[in-house]
């Protein structure tokens, strides 16, 4: 696979930030399907403008393959004043000149289904773009790049201001789409969706890994235990979230079945992310039989009503996650449960012993005169969290803040440390209900992964509204939706149910006149299965077989080596018979590593 992009010891740094990245030398194959994961200010936007040669490096060179065509969505959109939707979408002015006429074949009904695909059904192409809100104009320019064919596709967190459905829709558009894709994002769901290689930017470089997120952190862990360069704290959080990936939905992992069963080999001795019995045990101790109970539930706003006559009855120990598309009221319930917005019909109780918490998604309440160990000791100095007493630098430290950020004021944090800051000063209060209105904003994988981490062992009531669907299957026990139509429901399905009682608009198709995005990948399988001659479906049907043999090939072969195991105890003090038996073992695990990778090569051929 040829590389369309080539980085040849590239380094870039600015100013007081000093080097954000050194010596680093990358290639873009032109099918690379990648995501770049890395802390906040790591340098990953960075490195897209590097690969768009939109900046160019202090040192190194970036090589693009002649006449490639690169297209990328920027951060600040300069819209003409007078624009509309259509002039975005399909005229020119505000993409470069070679891609000007390039989506004439682009009608008003494939426009109109990837608006449609991005939570915009209503957007019309007359529409103008100047009173449209921040979220809706990057939906916009998203489907402008959409609509056009490229050979990179360069997207900087496009899954922003999409629900669930968008985000699920915008993963199976990119997969179906030709050309090479590099995208910075914080949803761990849309990377394993959507990614097959992971670009890891941290310490002034980049490591590539094979896969998506799941894949990489468990790269990411065999790397950092070889090295033996983590610390403890680390070593355990990954090894939680290796547990909970394993342990997580099916669908979450196309791995072979031996492969999983080695992997829960691995994780055996790992506990469960949750103790939900003892949880629940321990929040009904502090909060009593009743935390919330809405009955007739109605909220108006103009003339819709966004709750209507909802009854609800939320429990000790719940921990229920919230969907919906946006503007469904996700924020107004979470509002109403806090107390901050009134009920125009029906009545909400609120358990004596309720002390709630309610992270909103906007950052006003932070003392921007503050430093940030004062900001989380005005809270307070001390707080018991998961039974276990933390200082205020210490949860600080667990959000990301070292020694050198706890002096840092407040006013001068990034977005994304603002809401990590935002997040611990609700956690020093030690409520006994949390309330999160899109707590992932800003935040970076690991950082999510600590959030993570303490929300699995945190004894309280838990209500989540989101649009991370890693989030909510990881920390929720429970998925309600809002529809958009007034009610809530339970889905006891989770978030697939929610998707398939929404149903997926049809994708419309590519440049390249692909299939739409809007079909699955089971159909496009299905309608390719369907046209293939009697020599290809013959030599699948021995593929299949083959497949089944080498399974059976290697169970027999991992009996044998258990077997084996068992021997080298038994005879512990016969060196010459450990001799035997060692060697024995050797070809064993050559064996069934060869039939292993066999069967790897031969799945990976019949898709």
């Amino acid at each position: 696979m040829a590389n369309v992009i080539s980085l040849d010891r590239v380094s870039k740094g600015y100013g007081p930030v000093g080097a954000l990245l050194t010596d680093v030398s990358l290639g873009l194959g032109d099918s690379d399907r990648v995501g770049v994961v890395g802390l906040n200010g790591a340098g990953k936007s960075t490195l897209l403008r590097l690969l768009t040669k939109v900046e160019e490096p202090d040192s190194g060179r970036v090589a693009h393959r002649r006449d490639l065509r690169v297209l990328s969505l920027p951060q600040a959109l300069d819209f003409p004043p007078a624009a509309t939707v259509g002039d975005i979408v399909l005229g020119q002015g505000w993409l470069a000149p070679a891609f000007a006429a390039e989506h004439e074949w682009a009608g008003d009904a494939a426009v109109r289904s990837i608006l449609t695909g991005l939570g915009m059904p209503d957007l019309g192409l007359d529409t103008p773009v100047g009173p449209l809100s921040g979220g809706e104009r990057r939906r916009v320019a998203l489907a402008a790049l959409l609509v056009r064919s490229s050979d990179v596709l360069v997207l900087d967190e496009p899954t922003n201001h999409l629900d669930i459905a968008g985000i699920d829709w915008l993963a199976a558009f990119l997969r179906q789409r030709s050309g090479a894709l590099v995208v910075v994002t914080h949803d761990r769901w849309f990377l394993d969706a959507v990614c097959d290689r992971t670009w890891e930017v941290a310490d002034e470089t980049v490591r590539a890994y094979d896969g998506g997120y799941a894949a990489w952190v468990l790269a990411r862990a065999e790397r950092e235990r070889l090295a033996a360069a983590a610390e403890a704290r680390r070593q355990n959080l990954l090894r939680k979230e290796i547990a909970w990936l394993r342990r997580g939905p099916p669908a979450r992992t196309s791995k072979p079945k031996f492969r999983i069963e080695a992997a829960n080999a691995l994780i055996a001795d790992v506990p469960e992310p949750r103790d939900t019995v003892s949880l629940r045990r321990l929040a009904t101790a502090r909060l009593g039989k009743q935390v919330y109970e809405l009955a007739g539930a109605t909220v108006r706003l103009g003339d819709r009503d966004i709750l209507s006559s909802v009854d609800w009855l939320v429990g000790p120990g719940d921990r229920i996650g919230i969907v919906g598309p946006n503007g469904a009221g996700k924020s107004t319930l979470l509002r109403v449960l806090a107390g901050r917005q009134p009920l125009d019909r029906g009545t909400l109780r609120v358990g004596q012993t309720v002390r709630p918490a309610f992270l909103s998604q906007e950052l006003a309440e932070l003392p921007a005169d503050k430093r940030v160990l004062e900001a989380v000791e005005e809270v307070a100095r001390r707080v018991d969290l998961g039974g276990k007493e933390r200082s205020a630098a210490q949860l600080a430290e667990i959000f990301g803040f070292s020694d050198r950020r706890l002096w840092t004021p407040v006013g001068d944090l990034s977005g994304g440390e603002r809401r990590r800051l935002q997040l611990l000063r609700l956690l020093a209060g030690e409520p006994n209900v949390l309330l999160l209105d899109e707590p992932t904003n800003d935040l970076d994988t690991d950082t999510l992964a600590s959030l993570e981490d303490l929300l699995d062992t945190w004894p309280g009531t838990l209500i989540v509204a989101s649009h991370d669907r890693y989030l909510v299957e990881r920390v929720c026990d429970a998925v309600h939706a809002l529809p958009g139509d007034g009610s809530l429901r339970h889905l006891p399905g989770g978030i697939d149910e929610y998707l398939a009682r929404m149903g997926r608009p049809p994708a419309g198709t590519t440049a390249a006149g692909s299939r739409t995005a809007g079909s699955t990948k089971t159909d496009a399988v299905g309608e390719a299965r369907a046209s293939e001659g009697p020599g290809v479906a013959q030599a699948r049907r021995a593929a299949n077989k083959e497949l089944a043999r080498l399974e059976r090939l290697i169970a027999k072969l991992e009996q044998r080596e258990a077997a084996l195991q068992e021997d080298l105890a038994a005879h512990a003090t016969d060196y010459v018979k450990l001799a035997e038996i060692d060697a024995e073992l050797r070809q064993v695990r050559s064996e069934r590593e060869a039939a292993e990778t066999r069967w790897l090569e031969i799945a990976e051929a019949v898709g």
